[in-house]
Protein backbone atom coordinates (compact mmCIF):
# COMPACT_ATOMS: atom_id res chain seq x y z
CA UNK A 1 0.00 0.00 0.00
CA UNK A 2 1.06 3.58 -0.61
CA UNK A 3 1.10 4.25 3.15
CA UNK A 4 4.09 1.91 3.53
CA UNK A 5 6.06 3.89 0.95
CA UNK A 6 5.81 7.31 2.58
CA UNK A 7 8.89 8.81 4.26
CA UNK A 8 9.39 8.47 8.00
CA UNK A 9 11.29 11.05 10.05
CA UNK A 10 11.10 14.73 10.94
CA UNK A 11 14.33 16.48 9.98
CA UNK A 12 16.20 19.72 10.64
CA UNK A 13 16.13 21.16 7.12
CA UNK A 14 16.07 24.85 8.11
CA UNK A 15 16.78 27.07 11.11
CA UNK A 16 13.34 28.73 11.24
CA UNK A 17 10.77 26.34 12.83
CA UNK A 18 8.09 27.60 10.43
CA UNK A 19 10.22 27.16 7.31
CA UNK A 20 11.53 23.84 8.63
CA UNK A 21 7.98 22.58 9.03
CA UNK A 22 7.23 23.44 5.40
CA UNK A 23 10.39 21.62 4.25
CA UNK A 24 9.25 18.55 6.18
CA UNK A 25 5.78 18.98 4.70
CA UNK A 26 7.05 18.73 1.13
CA UNK A 27 9.25 15.76 2.07
CA UNK A 28 6.57 13.88 4.05
CA UNK A 29 3.95 14.11 1.29
CA UNK A 30 6.02 11.60 -0.62
CA UNK A 31 6.91 13.08 -4.01
CA UNK A 32 10.16 14.97 -3.44
CA UNK A 33 13.83 14.00 -3.16
CA UNK A 34 15.41 14.15 0.30
CA UNK A 35 18.77 15.53 -0.79
CA UNK A 36 17.08 18.25 -2.84
CA UNK A 37 14.87 19.30 0.08
CA UNK A 38 17.89 19.32 2.39
CA UNK A 39 19.86 21.52 0.00
CA UNK A 40 16.87 23.84 -0.43
CA UNK A 41 16.67 24.21 3.34
CA UNK A 42 20.34 25.24 3.47
CA UNK A 43 19.85 27.85 0.73
CA UNK A 44 16.61 29.44 1.95
CA UNK A 45 17.31 32.37 4.27
CA UNK A 46 14.27 34.53 3.49
CA UNK A 47 10.75 33.94 2.19
CA UNK A 48 11.82 35.41 -1.16
CA UNK A 49 14.62 32.82 -1.36
CA UNK A 50 11.96 30.11 -1.15
CA UNK A 51 10.44 31.05 -4.52
CA UNK A 52 13.80 31.24 -6.27
CA UNK A 53 15.20 28.00 -4.85
CA UNK A 54 12.14 25.86 -5.44
CA UNK A 55 11.43 27.31 -8.89
CA UNK A 56 14.95 26.32 -9.88
CA UNK A 57 14.41 22.81 -8.47
CA UNK A 58 11.08 22.52 -10.33
CA UNK A 59 12.61 23.54 -13.65
CA UNK A 60 15.48 21.09 -13.19
CA UNK A 61 13.12 18.23 -12.31
CA UNK A 62 10.92 18.99 -15.31
CA UNK A 63 13.90 18.99 -17.66
CA UNK A 64 14.85 15.57 -16.25
CA UNK A 65 11.32 14.28 -16.85
CA UNK A 66 10.63 13.98 -13.10
CA UNK A 67 7.18 15.52 -13.28
CA UNK A 68 5.99 14.34 -9.86
CA UNK A 69 8.98 15.96 -8.18
CA UNK A 70 8.54 19.08 -10.31
CA UNK A 71 4.87 19.45 -9.38
CA UNK A 72 5.59 19.48 -5.68
CA UNK A 73 8.52 21.86 -6.12
CA UNK A 74 6.26 24.29 -7.98
CA UNK A 75 3.84 24.00 -5.07
CA UNK A 76 6.63 24.73 -2.60
CA UNK A 77 7.72 27.75 -4.69
CA UNK A 78 4.18 29.16 -4.66
CA UNK A 79 3.64 28.66 -0.93
CA UNK A 80 5.67 31.54 0.52
CA UNK A 81 5.24 33.87 -2.46
CA UNK A 82 3.31 36.95 -1.40
CA UNK A 83 -0.24 37.20 -2.82
CA UNK A 84 0.58 40.61 -4.29
CA UNK A 85 3.43 39.13 -6.32
CA UNK A 86 2.97 38.88 -10.07
CA UNK A 87 4.44 35.35 -9.83
CA UNK A 88 1.82 33.94 -7.46
CA UNK A 89 -0.83 32.88 -9.97
CA UNK A 90 1.73 31.68 -12.51
CA UNK A 91 3.36 29.43 -9.91
CA UNK A 92 -0.04 27.99 -9.03
CA UNK A 93 -0.76 27.24 -12.69
CA UNK A 94 2.67 25.64 -13.14
CA UNK A 95 1.94 23.41 -10.15
CA UNK A 96 -1.54 22.42 -11.28
CA UNK A 97 -0.54 21.74 -14.89
CA UNK A 98 2.53 19.72 -13.89
CA UNK A 99 0.62 17.74 -11.26
CA UNK A 100 -2.09 16.62 -13.67
CA UNK A 101 0.46 15.69 -16.33
CA UNK A 102 2.50 13.76 -13.77
CA UNK A 103 -0.45 11.70 -12.54
CA UNK A 104 -2.38 11.41 -15.81
CA UNK A 105 -2.01 7.63 -15.75
CA UNK A 106 -3.93 7.37 -12.47
CA UNK A 107 -7.21 8.23 -14.19
CA UNK A 108 -8.17 11.16 -11.98
CA UNK A 109 -11.60 12.46 -12.93
CA UNK A 110 -11.74 16.24 -12.51
CA UNK A 111 -14.78 18.46 -12.82
CA UNK A 112 -16.22 21.78 -11.75
CA UNK A 113 -19.48 22.14 -9.85
CA UNK A 114 -21.36 25.45 -10.13
CA UNK A 115 -21.33 27.19 -6.76
CA UNK A 116 -21.84 30.71 -5.35
CA UNK A 117 -21.48 32.45 -8.69
CA UNK A 118 -18.35 30.46 -9.52
CA UNK A 119 -17.41 26.80 -9.25
CA UNK A 120 -15.93 24.26 -6.86
CA UNK A 121 -13.14 22.14 -8.35
CA UNK A 122 -13.48 18.44 -7.51
CA UNK A 123 -11.40 15.35 -8.28
CA UNK A 124 -12.58 11.75 -8.09
CA UNK A 125 -10.41 8.69 -7.72
CA UNK A 126 -12.11 5.32 -8.15
CA UNK A 127 -11.38 2.56 -5.60
CA UNK A 128 -8.26 0.48 -6.38
CA UNK A 129 -6.70 -2.75 -5.27
CA UNK A 130 -3.29 -2.63 -3.58
CA UNK A 131 -1.58 -2.89 -6.98
CA UNK A 132 -3.41 0.23 -8.16
CA UNK A 133 -5.89 -1.51 -10.49
CA UNK A 134 -9.34 0.11 -10.57
CA UNK A 135 -12.00 -2.01 -8.89
CA UNK A 136 -15.35 -2.62 -10.51
CA UNK A 137 -18.39 -1.72 -8.43
CA UNK A 138 -18.64 0.91 -5.74
CA UNK A 139 -15.94 -0.29 -3.38
CA UNK A 140 -16.35 0.07 0.37
CA UNK A 141 -17.89 3.53 0.32
CA UNK A 142 -16.96 7.17 -0.29
CA UNK A 143 -14.40 9.36 1.46
CA UNK A 144 -14.65 13.11 0.84
CA UNK A 145 -11.37 14.95 1.52
CA UNK A 146 -10.53 18.64 1.82
CA UNK A 147 -7.61 20.65 3.10
CA UNK A 148 -7.28 23.76 5.19
CA UNK A 149 -6.05 27.32 5.34
CA UNK A 150 -3.18 27.37 2.84
CA UNK A 151 -3.34 23.98 1.12
CA UNK A 152 -4.17 22.79 -2.38
CA UNK A 153 -6.07 19.53 -2.47
CA UNK A 154 -3.63 17.96 -4.96
CA UNK A 155 -0.78 18.18 -2.47
CA UNK A 156 -2.60 15.56 -0.36
CA UNK A 157 -2.52 13.06 -3.18
CA UNK A 158 -0.98 10.45 -0.87
CA UNK A 159 -4.21 10.67 1.16
CA UNK A 160 -6.29 10.03 -1.96
CA UNK A 161 -4.17 7.01 -2.85
CA UNK A 162 -4.26 5.54 0.64
CA UNK A 163 -8.06 5.53 0.75
CA UNK A 164 -8.48 4.51 -2.90
CA UNK A 165 -6.10 1.57 -2.41
CA UNK A 166 -8.03 0.60 0.71
CA UNK A 167 -11.05 0.20 -1.57
CA UNK A 168 -12.83 3.54 -1.14
CA UNK A 169 -14.07 5.98 -3.73
CA UNK A 170 -12.31 9.29 -3.08
CA UNK A 171 -13.83 12.69 -3.80
CA UNK A 172 -11.25 15.41 -3.09
CA UNK A 173 -12.02 19.10 -3.47
CA UNK A 174 -10.81 22.65 -3.08
CA UNK A 175 -13.48 24.51 -1.15
CA UNK A 176 -14.19 28.24 -0.96
CA UNK A 177 -10.93 30.15 -0.59
CA UNK A 178 -8.79 27.17 -1.62
CA UNK A 179 -6.74 26.15 -4.63
CA UNK A 180 -8.42 26.14 -8.02
CA UNK A 181 -11.77 27.13 -6.53
CA UNK A 182 -10.15 30.42 -5.48
CA UNK A 183 -7.52 30.91 -8.19
CA UNK A 184 -9.59 29.95 -11.22
CA UNK A 185 -13.18 30.53 -10.14
CA UNK A 186 -12.92 33.37 -7.64
CA UNK A 187 -14.88 31.75 -4.80
CA UNK A 188 -13.83 33.37 -1.53
CA UNK A 189 -13.62 31.75 1.88
CA UNK A 190 -16.80 30.75 3.72
CA UNK A 191 -16.77 29.12 7.16
CA UNK A 192 -20.21 27.55 6.55
CA UNK A 193 -18.63 24.41 5.10
CA UNK A 194 -21.89 22.47 4.92
CA UNK A 195 -22.70 24.50 1.80
CA UNK A 196 -19.85 23.28 -0.44
CA UNK A 197 -20.07 19.76 1.01
CA UNK A 198 -23.80 19.69 0.34
CA UNK A 199 -23.29 20.89 -3.24
CA UNK A 200 -20.77 18.10 -3.85
CA UNK A 201 -23.02 15.41 -2.36
CA UNK A 202 -25.88 16.67 -4.52
CA UNK A 203 -23.71 16.56 -7.63
CA UNK A 204 -22.47 13.00 -7.04
CA UNK A 205 -25.76 11.82 -5.48
CA UNK A 206 -24.07 10.45 -2.35
CA UNK A 207 -25.97 10.06 0.92
CA UNK A 208 -23.52 8.07 3.09
CA UNK A 209 -19.97 9.44 3.15
CA UNK A 210 -16.95 9.85 5.39
CA UNK A 211 -15.65 13.41 5.58
CA UNK A 212 -11.96 14.11 6.26
CA UNK A 213 -10.76 17.63 7.03
CA UNK A 214 -7.01 18.35 7.14
CA UNK A 215 -5.36 21.20 9.11
CA UNK A 216 -7.85 24.13 9.36
CA UNK A 217 -10.13 21.71 7.53
CA UNK A 218 -10.44 20.07 10.94
CA UNK A 219 -12.71 22.97 11.86
CA UNK A 220 -14.70 23.15 8.66
CA UNK A 221 -15.42 19.41 8.52
CA UNK A 222 -16.99 19.53 12.00
CA UNK A 223 -19.16 22.45 10.95
CA UNK A 224 -20.21 20.54 7.82
CA UNK A 225 -21.03 17.34 9.71
CA UNK A 226 -23.08 19.32 12.22
CA UNK A 227 -25.40 20.56 9.46
CA UNK A 228 -25.20 17.84 6.78
CA UNK A 229 -26.67 14.46 7.75
CA UNK A 230 -25.37 12.73 4.64
CA UNK A 231 -21.98 12.79 6.37
CA UNK A 232 -22.04 9.60 8.44
CA UNK A 233 -18.43 9.45 9.66
CA UNK A 234 -15.98 12.23 10.44
CA UNK A 235 -12.16 12.32 10.56
CA UNK A 236 -10.64 15.46 12.07
CA UNK A 237 -6.91 15.99 11.40
CA UNK A 238 -6.34 18.18 13.38
CA UNK A 239 -9.02 19.95 15.46
CA UNK A 240 -9.17 23.75 15.52
CA UNK A 241 -12.38 24.23 17.56
CA UNK A 242 -11.90 27.70 19.08
CA UNK A 243 -8.52 29.38 19.56
CA UNK A 244 -9.81 31.48 22.46
CA UNK A 245 -11.56 28.71 24.38
CA UNK A 246 -8.58 27.82 26.56
CA UNK A 247 -7.28 31.36 27.02
CA UNK A 248 -7.44 33.25 30.30
CA UNK A 249 -10.20 35.78 30.97
CA UNK A 250 -7.53 38.49 30.86
CA UNK A 251 -6.47 37.44 27.36
CA UNK A 252 -10.06 37.19 26.16
CA UNK A 253 -10.78 40.66 27.53
CA UNK A 254 -7.70 42.11 25.82
CA UNK A 255 -8.72 40.56 22.48
CA UNK A 256 -12.24 41.98 22.80
CA UNK A 257 -10.76 45.41 23.57
CA UNK A 258 -8.49 45.28 20.54
CA UNK A 259 -11.34 44.22 18.25
CA UNK A 260 -13.26 47.27 19.46
CA UNK A 261 -10.27 49.54 18.79
CA UNK A 262 -9.57 48.72 15.18
CA UNK A 263 -6.92 51.38 14.56
CA UNK A 264 -4.83 50.07 17.41
CA UNK A 265 -5.36 46.46 16.27
CA UNK A 266 -4.19 47.34 12.75
CA UNK A 267 -1.12 49.12 14.12
CA UNK A 268 -0.30 46.15 16.36
CA UNK A 269 -0.59 43.60 13.54
CA UNK A 270 1.40 45.71 11.07
CA UNK A 271 4.14 46.34 13.62
CA UNK A 272 4.54 42.66 14.40
CA UNK A 273 4.33 41.63 10.75
CA UNK A 274 7.26 43.91 9.88
CA UNK A 275 9.58 41.91 12.14
CA UNK A 276 7.96 38.45 12.04
CA UNK A 277 7.59 37.15 8.46
CA UNK A 278 5.27 34.33 9.54
CA UNK A 279 2.69 36.81 10.82
CA UNK A 280 2.88 38.74 7.55
CA UNK A 281 2.39 35.47 5.64
CA UNK A 282 -0.67 34.48 7.69
CA UNK A 283 -2.29 37.91 7.39
CA UNK A 284 -1.69 38.04 3.63
CA UNK A 285 -3.05 34.52 3.23
CA UNK A 286 -6.26 35.39 5.09
CA UNK A 287 -6.77 38.47 2.95
CA UNK A 288 -6.12 36.43 -0.20
CA UNK A 289 -8.59 33.64 0.61
CA UNK A 290 -11.18 36.32 1.29
CA UNK A 291 -10.29 38.13 -1.96
CA UNK A 292 -9.65 41.25 0.11
CA UNK A 293 -5.98 42.03 -0.44
CA UNK A 294 -6.69 45.72 -0.01
CA UNK A 295 -8.36 45.24 3.40
CA UNK A 296 -6.94 46.19 6.79
CA UNK A 297 -5.04 43.38 8.56
CA UNK A 298 -7.66 43.47 11.32
CA UNK A 299 -9.82 41.44 8.94
CA UNK A 300 -7.42 38.54 9.46
CA UNK A 301 -7.98 38.55 13.21
CA UNK A 302 -11.74 38.83 12.77
CA UNK A 303 -11.77 35.95 10.24
CA UNK A 304 -9.81 33.61 12.51
CA UNK A 305 -11.83 34.51 15.60
CA UNK A 306 -15.09 33.89 13.72
CA UNK A 307 -14.08 30.22 13.81
CA UNK A 308 -15.34 29.54 17.32
CA UNK A 309 -17.21 27.14 19.57
CA UNK A 310 -20.61 28.67 18.85
CA UNK A 311 -20.23 28.63 15.07
CA UNK A 312 -18.74 25.14 14.76
CA UNK A 313 -21.88 23.62 16.38
CA UNK A 314 -20.12 20.58 17.86
CA UNK A 315 -23.22 19.59 19.87
CA UNK A 316 -25.06 18.89 16.60
CA UNK A 317 -22.55 16.26 15.48
CA UNK A 318 -24.11 12.80 15.87
CA UNK A 319 -21.74 10.80 13.67
CA UNK A 320 -18.84 8.46 14.46
CA UNK A 321 -15.77 10.66 14.91
CA UNK A 322 -12.01 10.05 14.81
CA UNK A 323 -9.71 12.89 15.95
CA UNK A 324 -5.96 13.04 15.30
CA UNK A 325 -3.34 15.44 16.66
CA UNK A 326 0.40 15.56 17.19
CA UNK A 327 1.74 16.09 20.70
CA UNK A 328 4.05 18.88 19.40
CA UNK A 329 1.60 20.53 16.98
CA UNK A 330 2.56 24.23 16.93
CA UNK A 331 -0.50 25.33 14.94
CA UNK A 332 -3.44 23.34 16.37
CA UNK A 333 -2.35 22.16 19.78
CA UNK A 334 -3.42 19.11 21.84
CA UNK A 335 -5.36 21.56 24.04
CA UNK A 336 -7.72 22.10 21.09
CA UNK A 337 -7.93 18.32 20.66
CA UNK A 338 -9.18 17.95 24.24
CA UNK A 339 -11.66 20.80 23.89
CA UNK A 340 -13.04 19.51 20.58
CA UNK A 341 -13.35 15.97 21.90
CA UNK A 342 -15.20 17.13 25.02
CA UNK A 343 -17.58 19.24 22.92
CA UNK A 344 -18.79 16.26 20.85
CA UNK A 345 -21.43 15.42 23.44
CA UNK A 346 -23.91 13.86 21.01
CA UNK A 347 -21.56 11.99 18.69
CA UNK A 348 -22.37 8.32 18.11
CA UNK A 349 -18.79 7.48 19.05
CA UNK A 350 -15.56 9.42 19.51
CA UNK A 351 -12.06 7.98 19.20
CA UNK A 352 -8.81 9.87 19.17
CA UNK A 353 -5.08 9.49 18.88
CA UNK A 354 -2.27 11.79 19.96
CA UNK A 355 0.83 11.02 17.88
CA UNK A 356 4.23 11.22 19.52
CA UNK A 357 7.79 12.30 18.82
CA UNK A 358 8.89 8.68 19.16
CA UNK A 359 6.61 7.89 16.19
CA UNK A 360 8.04 10.84 14.18
CA UNK A 361 4.42 12.01 13.93
CA UNK A 362 4.22 14.67 16.64
CA UNK A 363 4.02 17.68 14.32
CA UNK A 364 1.07 19.32 12.61
CA UNK A 365 -0.99 16.80 10.61
CA UNK A 366 1.61 14.11 11.43
CA UNK A 367 4.18 15.43 8.98
CA UNK A 368 7.11 13.10 9.59
CA UNK A 369 5.04 9.91 9.48
CA UNK A 370 1.96 10.33 7.32
CA UNK A 371 1.91 6.61 6.64
CA UNK A 372 1.18 5.90 10.30
CA UNK A 373 -1.60 8.49 10.34
CA UNK A 374 -3.18 7.13 7.16
CA UNK A 375 -3.00 3.57 8.45
CA UNK A 376 -4.78 4.76 11.61
CA UNK A 377 -7.50 6.44 9.56
CA UNK A 378 -8.13 3.48 7.27
CA UNK A 379 -8.13 1.06 10.23
CA UNK A 380 -10.68 3.20 12.07
CA UNK A 381 -12.80 3.58 8.96
CA UNK A 382 -12.74 -0.16 8.33
CA UNK A 383 -14.33 -0.67 11.75
CA UNK A 384 -17.03 1.98 11.28
CA UNK A 385 -17.91 1.79 7.59
CA UNK A 386 -21.38 0.43 6.87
Amino acid sequence: MITKELPVGYHKFAKSPFVNYQMNRWWSLGFTVFDEIAEAGRQIKTFDDNRVVFSRLAESAESDGRLKNAAFYWRAAEFLTAPASADKTDLYERFSDTFHRAFAGDQIESQTIPYAGGSIVVHRLAPRDTDGRIQTGGGHGTVVIHGGFDSFIEEFYCFWLAFAQAGYEVIAFDGPGQGATLYRHGVASDHDWEKPVGAILDYFDRDDVTLLGISFGGYWCVRAAAHENRVKRLIIDAPFYDLMAHRSNLTKGLVRWMLNHRRFLNWSIRSRARVIPTIEHVVNQVLMVNRRLEADPALAAEWILSMNAEHISSDRVDQDVFILVGEADRFQSPKLYELQRAALVNARSVEGRIFTRAESAANHCQMGNLGLALDSMTEWLGRHQG
